[in-house]
């Protein structure tokens, strides 16, 4: 392992490997923390897409929170539909809420908004491609979740974990944007680890990985988008040894998508120090 790579890794927390029991628990554990340091704290707001990841955080959320209830401390998990129009993968969502049982289900069209946004910018001289009304999506998602976080009392979560986190693989303030990240510190084979520990339907966690936010490529899959796959990422993060090809694709998204990790720059913040990477 490299500099850079002990760098990376160190970073985003990754274990060599993970006991299923232990690390559900520590997960757990912070969410409920977190809920009874913030007195204010009366839900958890989740978008679920069917996915491993929303299936993951949110099956992890309603957990904490059934255990905050047994203490009678008042709080619940919202689960929330975000389609854009009709969802291709509807019954997969439908599976992963009947998995994780929320709370409460809340359903958000976001087409009418998005549409509307697009036309504004159309109307003002500003034309967006196919992968900029993508991201166009995924900031709206994010508006909903925190309009419904703000009016029942709540935090969102956000379903990223260090895989997603060391390639930028998320829209900046869209996805990317949420209160808490509980999966930080997983990488993506063990986010499927633990889903299978949890009992969770194989098929939410063995479909292939997509963001699914571009109408010219639908259902365009992660790795291909990325141009290596989550088992070279995974290993990446493991400490492992991967192909130099799949080494140098990881290392590039880790620097060129650092201003997602972070906060709006400021002059004592950037630049960092570029001997780190050197």
């Amino acid at each position: 392992m490299n500099e850079i790579q002990d760098i990376i890794v160190r970073e985003m927390k990754v274990k060599p490997n993970i006991d299923s029991k232990l690390e559900t628990r520590n997960i757990v554990q912070f969410i409920k923390n977190y809920i009874q340091s913030h007195s204010f704290i009366k839900s958890l707001v989740l978008g679920i897409s069917g996915g491993q990841d929303s299936t993951l955080a949110g099956k992890l959320c309603q957990i904490a929170v059934n255990e905050l209830k047994e203490k009678d401390i008042d709080c619940q998990f919202i689960a929330v539909k975000l389609p854009y129009g009709e969802q291709k993968d509807a019954d997969e969502v439908e599976d992963a809420l009947k998995f994780i049982q929320p709370d409460r289900t809340i359903t958000v069209n976001i087409k009418p908004a998005v549409d509307q946004s697009v036309q504004s910018l159309k109307e003002a001289g500003i034309t967006l491609t196919d992968f900029q009304k993508g991201n166009e999506k995924a900031r709206e998602r994010m508006k909903v979740q925190f309009s419904i976080a703000s009016n029942k009392q709540g935090i969102v979560v956000g379903t990223d974990h260090s895989a997603e986190n060391l390639t930028g693989f998320f829209t900046k303030y869209g996805d990317g944007a949420a209160d808490i990240a509980p999966l930080f510190g997983l990488d993506k084979r063990q986010g499927r680890q633990i889903l299978a520990y949890l009992d969770a339907p194989a098929h939410l966690y063995e479909k292939i990985p997509t963001a699914d936010l571009e109408e010219d490529k639908p259902q365009l899959p992660d790795e291909e988008a990325l141009g290596v796959s989550y088992a070279q990422i995974d290993d990446y993060l493991e400490g492992k040894q991967v192909p130099k090809e799949a080494k140098a694709i990881i290392e590039n998204h880790y620097i060129k998508n650092a201003h997602k990790r972070e906060l709006a720059y400021t002059r004592y913040t950037w630049p960092k120090n570029q001997t780190d990477f050197e």
